[in-house]
């Protein structure tokens, strides 16, 4: 399925939850949509055996952002591979983010890291801890990075301390 007025979209890969995932998405990021709904026919159900009518493809938005969600069946799954980054301002965003993807079966990871109740993983980044991390041989950095290397949810608080210390 090609995007239009964008060159490159991810694509995501599901068996069967290609509109529920959207549509979840489109929920919890602002300035989003759902921008079409794709069905199967009956053409080519010998090669993608999947039912006239189902979901094929949902094609959304979040944020500016395009993307496509495929229901191509059961041979692929996500890992963390792949993963989708979120820049947050400050610790509301991050914490806003961080209940929402995890809501409902998500899991918690290391280092800001969680994957949402369809297994897609994302990185949950505060804003400073780039520009903290920016020259990785100063004292900053080594601490930061330290300091965040044992969370799982990232508490700006904890790395401006690491960062003054």
């Amino acid at each position: 399925m090609a995007v239009t007025g964008q060159k490159i979209a991810p694509c995501l890969w599901f068996d069967t939850q290609a509109e529920d995932a959207a549509r979840f998405y489109v929920s919890v990021f602002r300035n989003s949509k759902i921008l079409t709904i794709s069905h199967f026919n009956k053409e080519g159900h010998e090669i993608h055996g999947r039912p006239a009518g189902m979901v094929m493809v949902a094609e959304f938005e979040l944020d500016g952002q395009r993307f496509i969600a495929l229901n191509g069946g059961p041979q692929f799954k996500f890992s963390e591979a792949i993963s989708l980054s979120v820049s947050c301002a400050d610790q509301a965003e991050v914490d806003y983010y961080w209940e929402r993807l995890t809501a409902d079966g998500g899991q918690e990871g290391p280092c800001g890291w969680l994957k949402d109740k369809f297994g897609l993983s994302w990185q949950i980044v505060p804003d400073i801890l780039p520009r903290l991390l920016k020259d990785s041989q100063s004292d900053v950095a080594q601490r930061v990075t330290r300091a965040f290397l044992r969370m799982k949810k990232l508490d700006i608080a904890g790395i401006e301390a690491a960062a003054a210390a």
